[in-house]
C-alpha cells in the first residue's frame, strides 16, 4: 500500500536528509505516524538513486530484535548492516529499547557517512538525558496526528469518503481525531476504541517505566481532568484543589509530575500565557491542549460538540505542525486566542470563534482584544462564518478554507 506522504515534515527535513553529522530525532505522540514518515523518507531516497543497500532498517519493537537491549548488540548489527560503500541511512526506531544508545549512534556520526534517523518513547527522547548527551549533534523534528488539512488529504488519498457539507466534515474531523490508523476503521465505536488503546500504552509503555505511579487512581484523575477541560485555563493550585473536593490528596509536586509525564508523553500541549504590556510570561496558569481531540471522544460517552475549545485546538495541532511557536495573550483584562512566531521570527495574532455573525456584541467581543495591539503584525478572526468581514485591518477568515488551502499565517 502507498503511504501518505506528509509534506508539510518532509518538507522540513528535506535538506537534512544526507547530514552525517546531525541526527534526526522524530518525535511525537505514540501512533501518529513516526514509522511511515521514516518509510516515506526511505522512499524518496530510493527515487533519488540511492541503492537498498544503503538504506538500513532497525525497528526493535519488531519480532526477532526482542533481545536487542544492550549498546555493544546494537552497535555490532548496525555494523553488520552497513557493509557497504557510501553514506548509509539508517533508520532506528523504538530506540530506547537499547539502553545507551546514545554513545553507540554518536561514535558512527563522528565516523562520518551514516545518516542516522531514530524514533523512540518520547518520556527519554525528550528527557534531559539525550538533550544532555547529544547536545549540538541532532535535531528533533515533532510530528504531530493529523491536522484537519491532512485529514481531508488523507481520506481522499485513500478513497475514503468525505461528507460534502462543510460542517459534517468538521464534525467528523473532530469526533474521530487524526490518528492515521483510525482512518481504515469504519465504525465510530472501532475508532474510538483504538485512541483508548493507544491511551493504555501510553501509559504502559512510557509513563509507568518513566515515572513512579503510587496511585494510579489519582494520576487518572488528574488525567482526565485536564483531557476533559482541554483548552481552558488551568493553574496546579486549582486542580489539587479540584482533587482535594473530589476526595483524593495530591501533593503540587506530585500533580506537576503527573501533569509533565502527560506533556513528555505527547498527550498534551502547553500554552503559557503571556501579558502583552509587561511582555513577560505570566507563571502559574496555562491551557492545556489534546495532541488529538479524539482523547477527549474516546474517554467521554458523550459526543456533544463544545465548538469553543474545539475549534481552538484545530487551530493549535495546525499552527504547530506548521513549525510555529504559540502562546495565550493577555492584554490588561482582555485575552487573545495565540499569539504565534514563525521561525523568522515574526509575530501574528489570531481569535478564533465558531461565528462572529451572531451579533453585534459577539462581533465585538472577538475583534477588541485584537484592536488594542498597538504593532503592525497580522491580526486574525477565525471563524466557520461562510460570510467574511473587513473591521480595522483585521484578517476574517473561514477556519476549513484557511486550513484546506494550507495558507500560512
Amino acid at each position: 500500500m502507498d503511504l501518505f506522504p506528509r509534506e508539510k515534515y518532509l518538507a522540513r527535513m528535506r535538506g537534512f536528509y544526507d547530514a552525517d553529522d546531525l541526527i534526526k530525532v522524530i518525535t511525537g505522540v505514540r501512533r501518529c505516524g513516526k514509522s511511515c514518515l521514516m518509510q516515506t523518507i526511505a522512499a524518496e531516497l530510493r527515487t533519488r538513486g540511492v541503492k537498498d543497500e544503503n538504506i538500513i532498517f532497525i525497528d526493535l519493537d519488531k519480532r526477532g530484535y526482542g533481545k536487542i537491549n544492550h549498546p555493544e548488540q546494537l552497535e555490532k548489527m548496525i555494523e553488520e548492516k552497513t557493509q557497504v560503500d557510501g553514506l548509509k541511512y539508517v533508520f532506528i526506531d523504538e530506540i530506547q529499547n537499547v539502553e545507551r544508545f546514545e554513545n553507540v549512534i554518536n561514535g558512527f556520526r563522528n565516523e562520518g557517512n551514516y545518516s542516522f534517523f531514530i524514533t523512540g518513547s518520547n518520556s527519554y527522547l525528550l528527557s534531559g538525558e539525550l538533550v544532555t548527551k547529544l547536545t549540538g549533534r541532532y535535531i528533533e523534528f515533532e510530528l504531530y496526528p493529523l491536522t484537519l488539512d491532512e485529514f481531508i488529504e488523507m481520506k481522499l488519498f485513500y478513497g475514503k469518503s468525505l461528507p460534502s457539507d462543510r460542517q459534517e466534515l468538521l464534525n467528523q474531523y473532530i469526533l474521530e481525531g487524526g490518528f492515521p490508523r483510525s482512518i481504515f476503521l469504519d465504525e465510530m465505536s472501532d475508532k474510538h476504541t483504538y485512541v483508548q488503546s493507544i491511551i493504555t500504552e501510553i501509559f504502559a509503555k512510557d509513563i509507568k517505566k518513566r515515572i513512579k505511579i503510587r496511585d494510579k487512581d489519582a494520576f487518572e484523575r488528574v488525567q482526565n481532568y485536564i483531557i476533559n477541560n482541554f483548552a481552558a485555563t488551568t493553574s496546579l493550585v486549582n486542580l489539587c484543589q479540584t482533587m482535594k473536593r473530589s476526595g483524593i490528596t495530591v501533593s503540587r509536586p506530585t500533580v506537576m509530575r503527573y501533569v509533565q509525564a502527560l506533556l513528555d508523553a505527547k498527550i498534551l500541549i502547553a500554552c503559557d500565557r503571556f501579558d502583552m504590556k509587561s511582555k513577560k510570561s505570566l507563571n502559574g496558569e496555562k491551557k492545556y491542549y489534546l495532541s488529538d481531540l479524539s482523547f477527549y471522544y474516546a474517554m467521554n460517552t458523550d459526543n456533544r460538540i463544545n465548538y469553543g475549545p474545539a475549534l481552538e485546538n484545530i487551530v493549535c495541532l495546525y499552527a504547530k505542525s506548521m513549525n510555529y511557536k504559540l502562546s495565550i495573550g493577555r492584554i490588561g483584562k482582555l485575552e487573545c486566542d495565540f499569539i504565534l512566531r514563525n521561525t523568522d521570527m515574526d509575530y501574528c495574532y489570531v481569535q478564533v470563534a465558531y461565528t462572529i455573525l451572531a451579533s453585534r456584541d459577539t462581533e465585538d467581543r472577538e475583534y477588541r482584544s485584537l484592536e488594542a495591539i498597538r504593532d503592525n503584525y497580522a491580526k486574525y478572526v477565525m471563524t466557520m462564518d461562510g460570510l467574511i468581514q473587513k473591521r480595522n485591518g483585521i484578517i476574517h477568515v473561514n477556519l476549513l478554507d484557511f486550513m484546506k488551502n494550507r495558507m500560512r499565517f
